[in-house]
């Protein structure tokens, strides 16, 4: 380097500059700008927001949200059950499980919640009685069809059934993600296939069935909505009904937006933390996992005799 340019540039070498955004600065100022609107609307708006908080609080709208969870809890585990269930045969040899899972699949996915809800709720114009015989002879259970399907029966079913039709390919693919060569290396240490499943194939593939899961539970918790159609009390049917004796139809929903908000976003917590202890990549967590492995895979040891 010559001495002018060393001049120039100083012994550490040329000078770095910040490349300037300005397409940054614009949008920014867009954005606030778009925030600070609508924030103005809604403060001009026709809208009593101390009712609001009012609502927020009332007895009917916290024992909807209590309503809306457990309604949302049970039809995802009845979901993760069931998908587990038919993951499993729709990747069996055999023709007949697969072929049956693949139908199960198909009907739910493709039939609309609210429809297979209502349909639920309206069995009894088609049958009378439910009767599920004893296989020993006798009846086992039998109640009428009116008395069985109530509104959250309803739409326990709607929700849970079509959930585990989604269910089953996130858990299918889940399995697919595990190396083959792990479930031979299990069956010649003599481990069942049930036992390879639940130690070794449904451990790993967690990593892969947790993201989508913790996506369709939030989505399960706002779906839960569509039981109001058919009188069940969650959080949209409880402001419904208080509007209709106060005819405050705004100050309500908003109210109930803001429970599925505060649920959705708990859920969220959760689901990061959850998918944080399975992710390998994150610190220490793939030798914990390996760790896991090995406790898995080694034999028992043998007492000593006395």
């Amino acid at each position: 380097m010559s001495t002018q340019t060393t001049a120039r540039h100083g012994a550490a070498g040329p000078e770095m500059r910040k490349r300037s955004h300005p397409l940054r600065w614009v949008a920014g100022v867009l954005i606030i700008a778009v925030v600070a609107g609508i924030v103005y609307a809604m403060a001009q708006a026709k809208i009593i927001w101390p009712d609001v908080a009012n609502y927020i609080v009332s007895p009917n709208m916290v024992q909807a949200v209590w309503k809306t969870v457990l309604l949302a809890v049970i039809s995802q585990v009845i979901a993760v059950v069931l998908g587990v269930i038919v993951a499993v045969l729709r990747i069996s040899a055999n023709p007949v499980a697969r072929n049956a899972a693949w139908v199960y699949i198909w009907l739910f996915r493709g039939v609309p919640v609210l429809l297979q809800i209502l349909i639920w709720y309206n069995l009894s114009m088609v049958v009378d009685r439910i009767t599920i015989p004893s296989p020993f002879g006798g009846v086992l259970f039998t109640s009428t069809t009116n008395d069985l399907m109530t509104p959250f029966m309803a739409a326990l079913l709607g929700l849970a059934l079509n959930e585990s039709a989604y269910m089953a390919e996130i858990i299918r693919s889940g399995i697919k993600s595990v190396d083959h060569g792990q479930i031979e290396a299990a069956g010649a240490l003599g481990m069942s296939p049930a036992r390879t499943m639940c130690k070794i194939v449904l451990p790993q593939a967690m990593r892969v069935i947790i993201p989508p899961t913790g996506n369709d539970f939030i989505n399960m918790l706002k779906t839960t909505s569509l039981a109001s159609v058919i009188t069940y009390e969650e959080l949209l049917r409880a402001a419904q009904n208080i509007s209709s004796r106060n005819l405050q139809v705004m100050e309500t929903l908003f109210a109930a937006g803001f429970w599925y908000m505060v649920v959705v976003s708990v859920t969220g917590v959760g689901q990061y933390y959850l998918e944080r202890a399975y992710d390998v990549s994150a610190p220490g967590a793939k030798s914990a996992s390996v760790s896991i492995l090995r406790t898995i895979l080694r034999p028992p040891m043998k007492r000593s005799k006395a």
